[in-house]
Formats: structure tokens, sequence, C-alpha cells
């Protein structure tokens, strides 16, 4: 089982391609897999006899486990067919797994190169092969220290001698109401969970900014024809604002450092069937408006049909979320693990405004909030970006040039 993206700890067999029996080559799709982005076709490796699958259609298997085995000769069938059987691969035998993906936590790799032990060649005890400090101090030899506990005095063992209070008794788990149904994740949206989760450890702050949008309204009916949409407006006009406020678009994955960007690559926000995905404009400020409406209906096509390449989803420096098609005024969105802001669009609507004289007028305004990264992003730094939308939002000309 291939990692097909860096969030991938495991995927599930959508469909077997070749079947046992079938001759092989290098590089021939044999299998479908659904990750956690996407459906994707798995290559083998080798050349040779599909002899057995070890995991059937429908199921899931971790990331470096094999799914089949691969045969060099039909002399070498039953034994991979018996092999499979027991759930486990010869060493004879190549699994059509592909070079292993090194998982490792950040102390485990310290811990490797101050002891000289290459990482590749540990093996990895931690959930779905994670390699452990435990496991580079097994492999360099070294007996893991174990912190002695003082003896009690007899005082205190005295003191000790009265039985343990009671604990106190788990409140049971109540049980789904008459007529539920319990529903398992699918991959994408166990996927989505464990992200969601993950994003309340950074700590954010949110921005909001009215933007009124008569002008950008004015070029949407002239430019729909030519196949652009309000969410290709959206994303260039946020694009060319982050080339201003490169902090927007920096990063901090690890909270020691942040890294400035060097692409301006927009995610948006795409509800598909089952779950949600971020198909990823890269460079959305280096593209024409029409060239990149046209990437994005290519990618949203691609998306639907759960075809998108990892670099087409996971690459995104910038994240934009639009509910204003739905009529929905305004809303906060989720900062997506490792970016630095996501912005929330809203409806545009007709609000009555006074001017400078005081005389009153209808303009067209939309809410739009942005979630931000407060290790990187400070409050001046996002509203200075939002100022800096909004121009460009009242006065579109430079979206088309």
């Amino acid at each position: 089982m291939p990692a097909l993206s860096s969030t991938m700890t495991e995927g599930k067999i959508v469909s077997w391609i070749k079947s046992e029996g079938d001759v092989l080559s290098k590089g021939e799709s044999v299998v479908v897999v659904e990750s956690d982005k996407a459906d994707m076709d798995v290559e083998t490796f080798y050349d040779g006899i599909l002899a057995a699958i070890v995991v059937p259609e429908g199921e899931t298997a971790p990331v470096g486990a094999p799914i089949g085995l691969l045969a060099e000769t039909e002399d070498e069938i039953a034994e991979a067919k018996a092999k499979a059987n027991s759930k486990t691969a010869a060493p004879a035998i190549p699994a059509v797994e592909g070079p292993r993906k090194i998982v490792a936590t950040p102390y485990a790799k310290k811990l490797a190169k101050q002891h000289k032990v290459d990482i590749n060649k540990v093996v990895g005890k931690g959930p779905f092969g994670r390699i452990t400090p435990a496991d580079v101090e097994a492999a360099a030899g070294i007996t893991p220290s174990k912190p002695v506990a003082p003896k009690p005095t007899p005082v205190a063992a005295a003191a000790a001698a009265p039985s343990p209070p009671a604990k106190p008794a788990a409140t049971p788990s109540a049980p789904p109401l008459p007529g539920s149904t319990v529903v398992p994740f699918t991959t994408m949206q166990a996927a989505v969970s464990k992200n969601m989760v993950d994003s309340l450890s950074v700590p954010t702050f949110r921005v909001g900014y009215p933007v009124t949008t008569d002008a950008l309204d004015v070029l949407y009916e002239k430019v729909k024809p030519k196949g652009v949409t309000m969410t290709a407006l959206l994303a260039k006009a946020a694009a060319m604002a982050l080339v201003q406020h490169p902090v927007v678009n920096a990063s901090c994955k690890d909270g020691k450092s942040f890294t400035y960007n060097s692409n301006v690559n927009i995610a948006v926000a795409v509800a598909i069937n089952g779950g949600l995905i971020t198909p990823v404009l890269q460079n959305a400020d280096k593209l024409d408006l029409y060239l990149l409406s046209q990437k994005w209906k290519e990618l949203v096509e691609k998306a639907r049909a759960k075809q998108l390449q990892p670099h087409e989803y996971n690459s995104g420096t910038f994240t934009l979320s639009n509910l204003g098609m739905f009529g929905v005024d305004r809303f906060d969105a989720i900062l997506p693990p490792g970016q630095g802001a996501i912005m929330a669009v809203g409806a545009s609507k007709p609000t009555v405004v006074a001017d400078a004289d005081g005389f009153f007028c209808v303009k067209s305004k939309m809410l739009v909030n942005v979630t931000a990264d407060h290790r990187t992003v400070y409050g001046a730094d996002l509203a200075a970006f939002l100022q800096t939308f909004a121009k460009i939002v009242e006065n579109p000309e430079s979206l088309t040039l």
C-alpha cells in the first residue's frame, strides 16, 4: 500500500484492475486505491505474475502493508497463494508496494543523526510502522534508561498502608437511540476529521471586513460568458493581495520557525459526495484570469471524479472557502493544518450606506472573514491584507490584466 499523500496512513482498495494470474509489466496499473483525498491508480514496480491478492476490494490496509504478491515464475504462484492465505509476504516474493516510505517522529530522526543510525534500515514498531525513539535506540544498541522511583520512607510506607480509594465508576456511554444508524467514516471523512482535530492545536484569531462588490459584479457579468466563475475572480484577487502581504501566505509547522512560501497557491474548498477537498490553483497570482478559470474547471471535474493527483490538493499555501452562492451572509472557517490563513466569503447583498456628504445610497457588500495562525500573522498584518484585497475587488480592472 503506497502513501498517496503526506497525510495518508491507510488506503482502501476500490477495485483491482488486474486479476490473479495476470502477467504484469513494470509501470502497469494494477489496482485503484482510495486515499484520504482521491481515488488513484497504483502501478507495479516489478515485472511478473500477480500471484495472489492479499487485500480484496472494499477492504483497507495501512501504508506499507502488502496488498498483493507478485511471483517471478509460475512455479512460485502456489507458494504466493499460501503466503497470501496467512497474510504474510515471503521474503523471496516482492510485494507490489514499491519503495517503503519512511515515517519517523522528529525526535527519532534527531536520535538517528546523533547516533549515526541509518534510519532507512530501522524497523518501526509504532502505529502504521512509524519509527519511534525507542526503535532508534534499539538499532543503536542503546538500552533505554528508566527512571528509578525513590524508595518510600517507613513513615510514608505506613501512611500508604490504608487501602487505595475506590476508583469512580465509569460513566457508561449512552446507547444509540432506537432506529438510529451508525455510519463509519469514509477514508476521506476520517482524514477531514483528523485535520480538524489537529487544527485545534494552532492558536488562531479571526478578522472580518466588509467589501463593496458593485464593480466586481459588473465585471463578473462581462466575463461570465467566457467561462469565468466568481470563485476564480475571488481567488485571483486573494492571490494578488497575498503577493503584497507575504506573511499571510507563510506557514508554520513546527512552532519554532515559519516559512515564506515562494509560490502563491490558492486552495479552494469544494464539497464532493462523501466529503470535502481543496483543489489547488498553483501560482494563481501569475495566471491570467481566463487561464485560471479554465484550470479551476478542470480541477473541479477531477475532484468530483476523485482523480486529483497529490500535488493538486496538498500544495496550498492559502485557502478560500466561498458559501456566498448559498446565500450565507457570513461564517468562520477552520484553519487547515500547515497554512497561515483561510478566507471565508459570504454572499454579496444590497446594503444601505451613507457617503461622505451624508447622503444615503444602496451598495452591494459582502462580508469576508479570515482565520489566521497567530504565531506568524498578527492583527495589523491581517487588517492590511484585507484592505488590499478590498481595494482590488472594489477596483477590479487589474484582475483582467
